[in-house]
């Protein structure tokens, strides 16, 4: 998740009607043709949250590699992923990049799963934990009740849609007990990401809600905290999905995506290119500068989208 402008995540039904007028107006960015490579016509949406650098990145990724192949693409930026599961659903968005459908985004595949495809596994070792600065006393969850005072009895939280969310509220807190002297603040990636810059700068103490692969696990100062009680489950694998039907409408990109895999060191310096190389608002440009270092990447997913 990158550093972005800090948005208030709307809630489902405005953000459905949101999402209608960003499809019809301006609400991503669209370039290319359908040329003589593309299988069809379509313009191929793809949906993502922004400060979620493991959708940025992936969509942009994606997208590229369909452009150059001749299809329009039309990227499309949200809030929240609440909106973003509901586009996929209702078939106004095609693909999502980057989605944790086994545990983090669970609740949206109990909700529109039979909505959806399930296009391919795209990296297998995926995680999520609360985290403290690599000088801070604290190892454990376990540790930190009886410790509020030193976190001014906050745990800064990302939006209130996310999966991670979800888990820190309704795991998390109440095994291990820190419903008492702990508040959740909720807002956004961005936010956090600005506590917890001001709090390592500062060299003073704080306790976040993180993810990896995530690129601030790197940029910032900060470890996992134990989680003997496995609030947070073990590692996840992370997925692209499509609406339901896509594989029929599109089946070169289908099979395309379903051979997109990223290691450790590809989605690292991937993230590192977007975030730390380019900044905001310059995903295509980052996207583009990677894969002109990593030519391979391109070329074996590009060939299944020559015609059979």
């Amino acid at each position: 998740m990158k550093k972005r402008h800090l948005r208030i995540p709307v809630r489902l039904g405005a953000a459905v009607t949101a999402l209608a007028l960003l499809l019809s107006a301006c609400g991503g960015s669209s370039s290319g043709s359908s040329g003589s490579g593309s299988g069809d016509d379509k313009t191929i949406t793809i949906g993502s949250v922004e400060g979620w650098t493991d959708q940025t990145g992936t969509a942009y990724l994606l997208g590229n590699i369909l452009e150059q192949a001749g299809y329009k693409v039309k990227q499309v930026n949200l809030s929240d992923n609440a909106p973003l599961f509901a586009g996929m659903a209702k078939g106004d968005i095609d693909i999502m990049g980057s989605a944790w459908p086994e545990r983090t985004h669970k609740a949206y595949m109990d909700q529109y799963g039979d909505k959806l495809e399930d296009l391919s596994t795209y990296y297998p070792n995926a995680g999520l934990f609360m985290a403290v600065p690599t000088y801070s006393s604290i190892k454990s969850i376990a540790d930190l009740p009886g410790h509020a005072g030193d976190f001014n009895g906050k745990v800064i939280g990302i939006e209130p849609g996310a999966g991670l969310t979800k888990l820190t509220k309704e795991k998390a807190f109440p095994e291990y007990g820190l419903d008492k002297d702990y508040k959740l603040v909720l807002s956004s990636t961005t936010a956090m990401l600005t506590e917890l810059k001001k709090a390592t700068t500062a060299k003073q103490e704080i306790v976040v809600t993180l993810w990896k692969p995530f690129w601030a696990n790197q940029a910032f100062p900060v470890r996992p905290l134990e989680d003997p009680k496995k609030a947070y489950g073990s590692t996840e694998a992370l997925h692209t999905l499509a609406h339901k039907g896509f594989s029929a409408e599109s089946p070169e990109v289908a099979e395309m995506i379903k051979h997109f895999k990223l290691t450790d060191e590809q989605y690292g310096s991937l993230e590192d290119t977007i975030v730390n190389k380019f900044g905001p608002g310059k995903e295509a440009d980052a996207v583009a500068a990677w894969l002109k270092e990593n030519p391979d990447f391109a070329t074996n997913l590009a060939q299944y989208l020559k015609k059979q």
